[in-house]
C-alpha cells in the first residue's frame, strides 16, 4: 500500500513539474553556471528517481512494466531531462537546430548499419580480407560483389556492415550508395573545424560528462550508494530484488525457483525468466529491504544444489533509476551523433582521451574492461555506441583497435601472438611429469572453462588470417618471439595422451582424447597459418626452421636413451638402430612440433631456399632416423589398429585414428606423417630405411630369415592374418612415401593440382554433389577449399529433379588419373572406387588393369626419393611375395598384397620410362629397375628373378583378377628395352623381335578376350530362347485362366481405359454410358475377388461373407476451406447435416489400397496394442502413432492409419421393369412419404403421452410400411467393421468419444465422403488429369469402397435417425411446414447436400414394399433439383462486374434461357441483384461455376453405382461438357431442367429466394461464397531466399516487447509469421502448453501444419502435438542443394518444381502419411518435442 500511495504522489507531483519546467530555462541557466557537471548532476539526482522506476513495473533490464507507464517514462525523460541538454548543446530549438547540423554534414563513407538478429548479411569469397567481413543486404545489392561468388549467413546481431571500409575489402569496397563524392575535396578534412567554435565546446563539455556519467553507472558496483553528487535529496526505503542471467542454470531450474521464491504463476516466471534471457537481469520484486532480501535468501538457497547460485542482488530504486537512465543516455549520445561527423569525432575523443591514473584509464577502457560485468542489456547499448562513433571514424578506428588490444590484457599490438599463447598455455595447468597437457581427470567445471579459453585462438586466428605482403625488422622480431611461444605450446602437446596396447584383458575406462582433438583441430588453421607467414619471407623461414629443429630436438631428448641399440641386415645391407615395438611401448598420436617441422621443410624445397642458401640451414643437425621415428610410430599404430591388434583398447583409439584421417585433421596430422617420412627417406639409404620401417611394423623376422620366399608359415591363423595386414599396410605405406607428389614443394605442383587430384579421385567413387566434394577437401582459414576454380575443368554438373541433389561427374579424360592408392582413401572409398573404375573399363572394352598414373616430377630436395623403388630390400620384399603367389593362398598371402606389390613395379618402370624419355641418352639414366628385376635373386635365397616370376605368374588360373595388370607390366619392361635398345643404336632386328614379342603378346590378349565375348553372348541367346519358349508353353496351358483376367480387367472401373474398337458395342458408346438414373448401366455383376494381405487367402467380397477391410486413415482438413478465421465448432452441439460452402472443416479419408479379413486385422491390431503396453512397462521411447487413438501401421507398406473401411459388393443393376416417374409425381409420392415418416415419428413420440384427442393422419403410399423393420443385408462381422469405421469417423470429425447412438454418425461418414471427392476433383483440375482413369489404385479403392460403405452405414443406426436427416436434407430444397430453421440456399454446400440427400433416401426405400418404384429415379430427381438450386447460388453468388460485360454474338437458346432464369431471381429480389444485359457472360458463368460439382457427381455416382465412364471423359481435353452432361443423365443446356419443369421449379425458387438469409447475404451480412471456388495455394515465396530471410528480421514477437524473434517461422498455408520454440509465445490448447506453431495448426490447418523455418531454411511438417518431421525445403543453391541450418550459406533461390511438390503433397493430405514413414525411419524424430514449436 505505501508503495502504491508513493507512486500516486510521484505521478501527480511530476506533472506539475511538467506544467512548470522549461528546457531552455534550464539550459540558459547550466550555460552560466561555473561548474556544469554539478549542475547537471543534481538536476539528475532530483528527477531521474521520481521518473524511472517507481513502482513494481520498473527495474527491468532498460524498460518497466505496461506500455502506458513506458510512454509515460519516455516522455518525462525526453522533456525534463535530455531536452535541457540538446537546448544547452545547440544553443536553440533542438528541432530545427539538429536539422541545420545534418543539412551541412558530409556523411562518412562507411555504411555502419547495424545487424538486427537473424538479417542476411553477405560476404564476398572473391575479395573479403577475412569471411567477418560483411555487408547489409542494401549495400549488397548496389555493389560489385553481387556478380561474384558469395556467402550469405544470418547475423546473430550485433555486428555492423563494412561497406566503405578500404581495409575489409580486396577490391570494390564500395556501393553506388557509399561512394565517395568527387567533390569531397580534401577527404582528410577534419570534420570538427566545419563546427561553429562555440558549439565545439559545449558539445565537449556536455559528452564529457554524460559519458563519465554513463560509465561511472554502468560499471557501478554498490547496490545501496550512488557516485558523489547523485544523492537524491530524500532517500526512500525502496528495493528492487534483480535476478541477472548466467550460462548455467536452464529456464526450467529459474521458472521453478522464481515460483517458490516470489510466489508468482508460472506465466509471470515464464515472463521473467524471457526477460532475464532476453535483457540480462529483471527486477522479481518490489518493496522494501527486507521483504527483498527475503526473495534473495530463497532463490540463493534453491540454485545453490548442484551449481553456483543464481546472481541475485537486492538494489535500491535510486541506482536501479540512475543505470536505466545511463542507457537512455547513451542510446540519445549514439542517436545525437548521427547527425554530425564533427560530433562523432569529438565523442571519440572524449572517450579515448586518458583520465587522471594514466593511459589505459580513459572512459572507452573502463567499459572493455568491466565488459565481462555489465549484463546483457547495457553491453548491447554501449556496443552500439562504438560501432556508430569509434568504428565509423576510420582515423579512431585505428585507436581503439590498439586500446582494445590493451584492455583484453595484451601489450603493444606487435606482440599480441606471444602474449596470446602464453595466457592460454597459463590456462591449461594440468601437466604430466614430462609437462605434456593432461585431460585425462578433466572436471565439468574445468571442461567449461576449456571450451571457453580456446576462444583465444579465435583471436590468434583472427591476427594471422592476412599474411603481410612486406616485412619489417620489428614484424619479423615479434613474429618470432611469438613463434617461440607456439612452439613452448606445441611442446606441451607433443606426445601428449600416449596410449600402451592392451593385452589379456579389455581396458575398463575408456579414456578422455576429444579434449586433445579438439585442441588440434582448433590449432589446425593456426598451424597452417604460422606456415603461411614463415614462407612470405625467406630469413624469418630460416630461423622458424632451426627454431622447430631445435624444439624437436628437445623433444627427443630422451628418446632413444635406455633403448637397446640393435643392428639390423637384409639384402645384403645393415643399419643400426635401437629395439622398440609400437605393440609393446607408449605412442602417441599428437605430433605437432615433428609435424611443424616437416612442413616447413617442404616449405624450404617450395621456396628453394634450401637449394640457394644451404650453408644457414642447419641441415647437418638432422639426424633422418630420428626424424622418421615418430612419425613411422604413429602410422604403424594406424596400421596395427586396422590389424585388429588394438581391439582391447575400446572406442578411445578407433575414434583417433578416425580423426587423425579426418579432413578436418588430416592436413597436420596424417599428411605431415607422410611429408616426414619422406623428408628422411629422401635424406638416408633407400635400403636402411625400408630396414627401419620393416622393423617397426615387427616384420623384419619374416623377410629376413634364409628361406623367406618359402613363406613364413605361422602356425596361429590370427597372428598370420595380422601380419598379412600389416604386411600390406607396410607396402601402402612405401606406395605414399614414393608417390605422393601433389604438395608444392615435395613434387613439381601448383596448389591447384593439389585441389583437382583429390576431386579426381572423390569423384572417381561415384558422383557426388558440391556439397559432398567440399566436405571431402580441406578448408583454409578462411573456409576456402579451392574447389571452383578447378571444379569445371575435371568435371560436368548434372541438374537435379524435383528429389536429390545436382551431382558433378568426372570427365572421362580424366579416368587416367585415378590412383588406386590414393593417400586419402579410406578402405571402404578404395573398394568402390576400384569396382567404379573396373566397371568403366568394361564398359569401354578396355582391359581392367588399373596401373598408377603418370607422377609429376620431384623436387630437387626430395629427388633422391624414387631410389626406394630400386632398391635391394623392396627388390628381396617384392620377390618374396611373389614368389608366395606361386601356389594358391591357404592364408599365408592376400591378393591385396600381391596387387600393391605389382602397383609399386608398376610405379618404378613409369618412373623408369620418364626418365629414359625426358633425357635421351641411357648412359645418363640412373634408373636401372627394368636390369634389376631380371636378375635372379641373390644369396641366401636363389630363386627367380622378379621378371621371371611375373611371366610364370601370368598365366596361373588362381590370379585371373590380376591377368590384365601383370600383362600391362610385362608390356612396360619390353617397351622400356626397347626404348634402351634405340637410344644405343642396336641392331634394328633386335628393335623388330622387341616389337613382334609385345605384338604377340597382345595378339593374344585381345583373341583370348573376344573368345570370352563371343562365348558369353552365345550363353545369353541361349537362356532367352529357354525362357521365351517357357512363357509360352505357360499361356498355352493357362489359357482360360489369361481370358478370365482379361475379361475382368476389361470389366473393372479403375482401368475402364479399355473401350477400344473390340468391345464397341453398342451398350460401351459415349451416349448410352449413363451412371444415374433409370438408364444407368451398371457394370457390376461381375465378381470381386480380393487377397488377404495378412493369410495370403482369396475371398470373394459378398454381403453374407466374411468381413474384408481396407486399412484407412481419418483426418481433419481445412484444404479446400475458404475462410480458415472460422473458429471450430464445439463438439457437443455442433449440427453437420449442412456443410456451410466456405468448407471451412471437412473431414478426408485416405487408404493405402491393402486389403485384409477383418478378423485378420483384428489380431494384428491386438497385437500392436499388447506391444505397446509392453513398450510403457520398460520405459521406451514413443512410438511413430498412436495406438490410444486407434492408429497403427499397414502392416506391408507401413503407411499410417487409423481405422478400416469394410468392403462391400457392388450396386445391382438397375430393375428394368419398375415405373420410372416424373419430377412432379415423384416430389409428391415423396411429399407423402415424408408426411407419413412425420406422422410415424410423432406417433412415437406421443405413444407415452396418449393424447386424447384424435388427429386425422395423412394417408400413406400404396406400399410404404411405416412401421417395417428392413432386413439388414450384411453378416455380423461386416455389421461388426460398419460400426467400426462410422465411429472412427465420429472420433475424429468431432473430437468425441465414440457414441455409437449419436445421431451425427451416418452424416460424418456421408461428409468423409463428400469431402474426399470434392479433394480427389480438385486434384485432378490442378495437376490437368482426366476426370476418370489417371487415378492411382489405391485412391481409386478407396474412393470406390468410401461410396459404397457410405450408401450402407444407414444400417448400422436406428432407422428413424436416418429418416430424420432425410426430411430435413429434403426441406432444405422442398419446403415443409413441419421442419423448422431450414437453412438459406447461399448456406448450403451443393454436393455434400446430394451426396447426404442420396445416401440418406436409402432407408426410407427401404420401407417401399411394392417393388414397383426404383430408387434410381429418385436418385436422379435429386440431381436435377439439386443441379438446379445450384445454378441459382451461383447466379445469386456471381459478382456484378463478372456478369455486365456486353459480348457480340447472336444469342443461342442458352443465353436466353440464363437471361430468363436471372430475371426470376430479380423478380423475387429486387434491388439486391443487379441488371444484366449478357446473356452470353451468364451462360459463361453458370457452365464454370457448375463444371465442379458436375465433375464430383459424376465422380459420386460413378463409384456408387460402378458404372463405366465415357471415353471422353478418360482423356483431358475438349468435348467434357457434353460427356459429362450426358454421363449424368443431364441435357447439356442446363437450363432446360429449369425449363421443362417450369412449373414445378418456380414455386421452389420463389421460397428459396424468399428466405431472409439470402437477401442479407447479398447485402454484405454474411459470408458469400462465389462459384467456382478456386483451389487453395500455399502461399508465393520469393524467389530470392534474402527477401524472406529480411522480411523475417524485422518480425518481432508479439508478446516480448517488441524484441526480435529468435525463430520466425511463415506458415506456407496463410502466411503468417509466429515466433516459434519460446516461452513468451505458448498458449494453452486441450488442457496443454503447446509453442506457437502447434497452437496456430489447430486454428490454420485443423492441427496439421506447414512451416518454414526462416533462419534454417528448413520445412516442417507438424501433425497434433505429438508429430512432426523435417523436409527439404524448396530453395536450393546453384548446385541444386538445399542448406538446411544455413551452413554453406550459398545462395538460395527458390525452385518451383519443389515448392510445387509440398504444395501436392498437402493438396493430396499426404503431410500425416510423409511424418510417419520419416519417423518409422529415425527415430531421433519420435523424441523432440514438436508441441514446443
Amino acid at each position: 500500500m505505501a508503495a502504491a500511495q508513493l507512486d500516486r504522489e510521484t505521478q501527480s507531483s511530476l506533472c506539475a513539474e511538467f506544467l512548470n519546467f522549461s528546457a531552455k530555462d534550464t539550459a540558459a541557466r547550466w550555460l552560466e553556471a561555473s561548474d556544469l557537471q554539478q549542475e547537471v548532476y543534481q538536476h539528475l539526482a532530483a528527477y531521474v528517481p521520481r521518473i524511472l522506476c517507481v513502482g513494481p513495473g520498473g527495474g527491468g533490464g532498460g524498460g518497466g512494466g505496461g506500455s502506458r507507464e513506458e510512454q509515460r517514462e519516455e516522455l518525462a525523460c525526453q522533456l525534463l531531462l535530455l531536452a535541457p541538454l540538446e537546448w544547452l548543446l545547440l544553443g536553440e530549438e533542438p528541432a530545427p537546430g539538429l536539422a541545420l547540423l545534418q543539412e551541412s554534414n558530409q556523411p562518412s563513407p562507411l555504411c555502419g548499419h547495424v545487424f538486427k538478429v537473424g538479417e542476411p548479411t553477405y560476404s564476398c569469397r572473391e575479395c573479403a580480407a577475412d569471411p567477418t567481413c560483411v555487408l547489409c543486404m542494401q549495400c549488397f545489392l548496389g555493389s560489385a560483389h553481387k556478380e561474384h561468388r558469395y556467402r550469405m549467413t544470418t547475423s546473430g546481431g550485433g555486428g555492423f556492415c563494412d561497406c566503405g571500409d578500404a581495409e575489409a575489402w580486396k577490391k570494390s569496397p564500395y556501393c553506388q550508395k557509399h561512394t565517395p563524392a568527387a567533390s569531397r575535396g580534401d577527404s582528410e578534412a577534419d570534420p570538427v573545424s566545419q563546427l561553429p567554435a562555440d558549439l565545439v565546446g559545449r558539445a565537449y563539455s556536455i559528452f564529457s560528462i554524460m559519458l563519465k556519467y554513463c560509465v561511472d553507472l554502468l560499471t557501478w558496483d554498490q547496490p545501496d550508494q550512488l557516485p558523489a553528487g547523485l544523492e537524491p535529496p530524500d532517500r526512500a526505503d525502496t528495493y528492487y530484488c534483480m535476478l541477472f542471467n548466467d550460462e548455467v542454470h536452464t529456464y526450467e531450474q529459474v521458472i521453478y525457483t522464481l515460483q517458490k521464491a516470489v510466489n508468482c504463476s508460472q506465466k509471470e516466471a515464464v515472463s521473467f525468466a524471457t526477460t532475464v534471457d532476453r535483457d540480462g537481469r529483471k527486477s522479481v520484486r518490489f518493496g522494501d529491504f527486507q521483504f527483498c532480501e527475503q526473495a534473495k535468501s530463497i532463490i540463493v538457497r534453491n540454485t545453490s544444489r548442484q551449481s553456483k547460485p543464481l546472481r541475485v542482488e537486492v538494489m535500491h530504486s535510486s541506482v536501479v533509476a540512475h543505470q536505466c537512465f545511463a542507457l537512455k543516455a547513451l542510446s540519445w549520445l549514439a542517436q545525437i551523433i548521427q547527425y554530425s561527423d564533427g560530433l562523432r569525432r569529438i565523442l571519440c575523443q572524449v572517450g579515448l582521451e586518458a583520465g587522471p591514473e594514466g593511459d589505459d584509464s580513459s572512459l572507452v577502457n573502463r567499459l572493455m574492461i568491466n565488459d565481462s560485468k555489465m549484463w546483457k542489456g547495457a553491453r548491447n547499448i554501449y556496443h552500439q555506441l562504438l560501432m556508430n562513433s569509434l568504428l565509423m571514424d576510420l582515423r579512431y578506428k585505428q585507436m581503439f583497435a590498439v586500446q582494445f588490444a590493451k584492455a583484453r590484457m595484451l601489450m603493444v599490438q606487435e606482440d599480441l601472438m606471444k602474449t596470446i599463447i602464453r595466457t592460454f598455455v597459463d590456462h591449461l595447468r594440468h601437466r604430466d611429469l614430462q609437462g605434456r597437457f593432461q585431460f585425462d581427470r578433466y572436471t565439468a567445471q574445468q571442461a567449461f572453462k576449456f571450451g571457453r579459453v580456446q576462444s583465444l585462438i579465435g583471436d590468434l586466428k583472427y591476427i594471422l588470417i592476412s599474411r603481410p605482403s612486406e616485412w619489417s625488422d620489428q614484424l619479423r622480431l615479434k613474429f618470432l618471439d611469438g613463434l617461440d611461444a607456439f612452439l613452448e605450446l606445441l611442446k606441451c602437446m607433443q606426445g601428449m595422451d600416449p596410449v600402451v596396447r592392451q593385452v589379456g584383458q579389455h581396458i575398463e575406462m575408456e579414456p578422455e582424447w576429444e579434449a586433445a582433438f579438439t585442441l588440434q583441430m582448433k590449432l589446425t588453421h593456426i598451424i597452417s597459418m604460422v606456415q603461411d607467414w614463415c614462407c612470405s619471407d625467406e630469413r624469418v623461414l630460416i630461423e622458424a626452421y632451426r627454431k622447430c629443429l631445435s624444439a624437436l630436438s628437445q623433444c627427443h631428448g630422451g628418446l632413444p636413451d635406455g633403448e637397446q641399440p640393435i643392428s639390423l641386415g637384409l639384402a645384403g645391407h645393415s643399419v643400426d638402430t635401437f629395439r622398440y615395438q609400437v605393440s609393446q611401448d607408449k605412442v602417441s598420436i599428437h605430433l605437432p612440433v615433428c609435424r611443424l617441422l616437416a612442413g616447413l621443410h617442404v616449405l624450404l624445397s617450395r621456396t628453394e631456399v634450401a637449394s640457394r642458401f644451404p650453408e644457414q640451414l642447419p641441415l647437418g643437425e638432422l639426424s633422418p632416423p630420428l626424424l622418421i621415428e615418430l612419425p613411422l610410430r604413429c602410422l604403424v599404430l594406424c596400421a596395427q589398429v586396422h590389424a585388429g591388434m588394438w581391439r582391447r583398447n575400446g572406442f578411445s583409439l578407433i575414434n583417433q585414428i578416425y580423426y587423425y584421417h579426418n579432413v578436418k585433421c588430416r592436413v597436420e596430422m596424417f599428411d605431415k606423417d607422410v611429408s616426414m617420412l619422406q623428408v628422411g627417406a629422401s635424406m638416408m639409404d633407400p635400403n636402411h630405411f625400408l630396414m627401419i620401417v620393416l622393423s617397426r611394423f615387427e616384420l623384419f623376422h619374416i623377410f629376413s630369415s634364409a628361406d623367406c620366399r618359402k613363406r613364413y608359415r605361422e602356425a596361429n591363423k590370427d597372428l598370420a592374418q595380422q601380419n598379412n595386414t600389416l604386411i600390406e599396410e607396410m607396402l601402402h605405406l612405401i606406395i605414399m612415401v614414393v608417390g605422393e607428389r601433389y604438395l608444392p614443394g615435395v613434387g613439381q605442383v601448383e596448389p591447384c593440382d593439389e585441389v583437382r587430384r583429390e576431386i579426381i579421385h572423390q569423384l572417381s567413387i561415384r558422383p557426388m554433389a558440391h556439397s559432398e566434394l567440399v566436405k571431402a577437401l580441406p578448408e583454409n582459414g578462411n573456409k576456402e577449399t579451392g574447389l571452383e576454380p578447378v571444379i569445371d575443368s575435371v568435371a560436368s554438373f548434372r541438374k537435379p529433379g524435383v528429389t536429390g541433389r545436382g551431382l558433378y561427374e568426372l570427365r572421362p579424360e580424366w579416368n587416367r588419373h585415378f590412383n588406386l592408392y590414393f593417400h586419402h582413401y579410406s578402405r571402404a572409398d578404395q573398394s568402390k572406387a576400384e569396382e567404379a573404375q573396373r566397371k568403366l573399363r568394361r564398359q569401354n572394352g578396355e582391359d581392367t588393369a588399373l596401373p598408377p598414373p603418370i607422377p609429376p616430377s620431384l623436387s630437387p630436395l626430395f629427388g633422391s626419393l624414387i631410389n626406394l623403388l630400386q632398391c635391394d630390400v623392396l627388390l628381396a620384399v617384392e620377390g618374396a611375395v611373389l614368389q608366395w603367389a606361386m601356389e594358391p593362398s591357404g592364408g599365408g598371402w592376400t591378393e591385396s598384397m600381391l596387387q600393391r606389390v605389382l602397383h609399386l613395379v608398376a610405379m618404378a618402370l613409369l618412373e623408369e620410362q620418364q626418365q629414359l624419355e625426358n633425357i635421351g641418352a641411357s648412359e645418363d639414366v640412373t634408373f636401372s629397375y627394368s636390369f634389376k628385376i631380371s636378375r635372379p635373386g641373390e644369396a641366401p635365397s636363389p630363386t627367380g628373378s622378379v621378371l621371371a616370376l611375373l611371366e610364370s605368374l601370368q598365366n596361373a588360373p588362381h590370379l585371373e583378377v590380376h591377368k590384365d595388370m601383370i600383362s600391362w607390366i610385362l608390356k612396360m619392361v619390353v617397351k622400356i628395352r626397347t626404348t634402351r635398345e634405340r637410344t644405343t643404336s642396336s641392331s634394328a632386328v633386335s628393335v623388330s623381335q622387341a616389337q613382334g614379342a609385345e605384338e604377340t603378346v597382345r595378339d593374344k590378349d585381345k583373341a583370348e578376350r573376344k573368345r570370352k565375348a563371343e562365348m558369353a553372348r552365345l550363353r545369353r541367346e541361349k537362356i532367352m530362347a529357354q525362357m521365351s519358349e517357357m512363357q509360352k508353353h505357360f499361356i498355352n496351358e493357362n489359357k482360360e485362366l489369361f481370358q478370365q483376367s482379361l475379361e475382368e480387367l476389361e470389366a473393372s472401373t479403375s482401368t475402364a481405359t479399355a473401350t477400344s474398337d473390340d468391345s464397341s458395342s453398342s451398350e460401351f458408346t459415349c451416349t448410352s454410358q449413363v451412371c444415374v438414373g433409370p438408364r444407368r448401366v451398371g457394370g457390376a455383376d461381375s465378381r470381386q475377388l480380393v487377397t488377404c494381405i495378412l493369410c495370403q487367402e482369396e475371398q470373394e467380397v459378398r454381403g453374407h461373407g466374411r468381413a474384408m477391410v481396407l486399412a484407412a486413415f481419418v483426418q481433419r482438413s481445412t484444404v479446400l476451406s475458404k475462410n480458415r478465421r472460422r473458429g471450430l465448432p464445439d463438439p457437443e452441439h455442433y449440427n453437420p447435416l449442412f456443410m456451410h460452402p466456405e468448407l471451412s472443416l471437412g473431414i478426408h479419408t485416405a487408404s493405402c489400397g491393402h486389403i485384409m479379413h477383418a478378423s485378420c486385422w483384428q489380431r494384428y491390431f491386438e497385437a500392436v496394442q499388447l506391444k505397446e503396453r509392453r513398450r510403457q512397462q520398460r520405459l521406451r521411447g514413443h512410438n511413430s502413432y498412436d495406438v490410444y487413438n486407434g492408429e497403427f501401421l499397414c502392416p506391408l507398406c507401413e503407411c499410417l492409419s487409423n481405422t478400416v473401411i469394410p468392403l462391400l459388393p457392388h450396386t445391382h443393376c438397375p430393375d428394368r421393369s419398375v415405373e420410372h416417374p416424373t419430377l412432379e409425381a415423384w416430389l409428391e409420392s415423396t411429399s407423402q412419404q415424408v408426411a407419413a415418416l412425420h406422422s410415424s415419428h410423432r406417433k412415437q413420440c406421443e405413444g407415452a403421452a396418449e393424447e386424447a384427442e384424435p388427429r386425422a393422419e395423412p394417408e400413406p403410399p400404396e406400399g410404404f410400411m411405416v412401421d417395417f423393420t428392413p432386413q439388414n443385408p450384411f453378416s455380423s462381422s461386416i455389421k461388426e467393421m460398419v460400426t467400426t469405421f462410422s465411429t472412427s469417423t465420429y472420433k475424429v470429425g468431432l473430437k468425441l468419444l465414440p457414441n455409437e447412438q449419436d445421431a451425427r454418425v451416418p452424416v460424418l461418414v456421408w461428409a468423409t465422403c463428400a469431402y474426399t471427392i470434392q479433394t480427389i476433383e480438385r486434384l485432378l483440375v490442378d495437376e490437368e488429369k482426366p476426370l476418370f482413369g489417371s487415378l492411382p489404385c489405391r485412391q481409386n479403392d478407396c474412393l470406390s469402397s468410401l461410396t459404397r460403405f457410405s450408401s450402407a452405414c444407414w444400417t448400422a443406426v436406428p432407422v428413424t435417425t436416418t429418416h430424420t436427416h432425410f426430411i430435413k436434407l429434403l426441406a432444405a430444397l422442398v419446403p415443409d411446414s413441419q421442419v423448422e430453421e431450414s437453412p438459406c440456399i447461399l448456406d448450403v454446400d451443393m454436393f455434400h447436400l446430394l451426396v447426404y440427400a442420396v445416401l440418406s433416401y436409402s432407408s426410407v426405400h427401404s420401407l417401399d414394399q411394392t417393388g414397383r418404384r426404383g430408387i434410381d429415379s429418385t436418385h436422379l430427381h435429386l440431381l436435377h433439383l439439386v443441379t438446379v438450386a445450384h445454378l441459382v447460388q451461383v447466379l445469386l453468388s456471381s459478382t456484378s462486374a463478372e456478369v455486365c460485360m456486353e459480348q457480340d454474338g447472336g444469342g443461342c437458346g442458352e443465353e436466353e434461357l440464363s437471361c430468363q432464369l436471372y430475371c426470376t431471381l430479380r423478380k423475387h429480389l429486387g434491388s439486391a441483384l443487379p441488371e444484366v444485359t449478357s446473356g452470353w457472360q451468364l451462360q459463361r458463368c453458370i457452365r464454370s461455376g457448375v463444371l465442379p460439382f458436375l465433375r464430383c457427381a459424376a465422380l459420386f455416382f460413378h463409384y456408387l453405382n460402378s458404372s463405366a465412364p465415357p471415353a471422353d471423359l478418360l482423356v483431358a481435353g475438349p468435348a467434357q461438357w457434353e460427356a459429362l452432361c450426358s454421363y449424368l443423365s443431364l441435357p447439356s443446356n442446363l437450363l432446360q431442367l429449369y425449363q421443362s419443369q417450369h412449373t414445378v421449379l418456380e414455386p421452389l425458387i420463389h421460397r428459396w429466394c424468399s428466405h431472409p438469409g439470402v437477401r442479407q447475404v447479398l447485402q454484405g451480412g454474411g459470408a458469400l461464397v462465389r462459384f467456382p471456388r478456386e483451389s487453395n495455394r500455399l502461399i508465393e515465396l520469393p524467389e530470392d531466399y534474402s527477401v524472406l530471410i529480411n522480411q523475417a528480421s524485422s518480425f518481432t514477437c508479439p508478446r516480448s516487447g517488441g524484441d526480435k524473434s529468435r525463430a520466425p517461422t511463415l506458415c506456407l498455408v496463410c502466411g503468417s509469421l509466429l515466433c516459434s520454440q519460446s516461452y513468451c509465445c505458448q498458449t494453452e490448447v486441450e488442457g496443454e502448453d503447446v509453442g506457437a506453431c502447434t497452437a496456430h495448426t489447430f486454428t490454420c490447418g485443423a492441427g496439421l501444419g506447414l512451416f518454414l523455418r526462416v533462419r534454417e531454411s528448413q520445412v516442417l511438417f507438424v501433425a497434433g502435438k505429438t508429430k512432426g518431421c523435417f523436409y527439404p525445403p524448396p530453395y536450393l543453391d546453384d548446385y541444386g542443394e538445399t542448406d538446411q541450418g544455413l551452413k554453406r550459406g550459398n545462395p538460395l533461390h527458390l525452385c518451383v518444381q519443389r515448392y510445387q511438390k509440398i504444395e501436392r503433397l498437402w493438396r493430396q493430405h499426404g503431410i500425416a502419411e510423409v511424418i510417419g514413414h520419416a519417423q518409422e525411419a529415425n527415430q531421433t524424430l519420435v523424441a523432440i518435442d514438436w508441441q514446443h514449436l
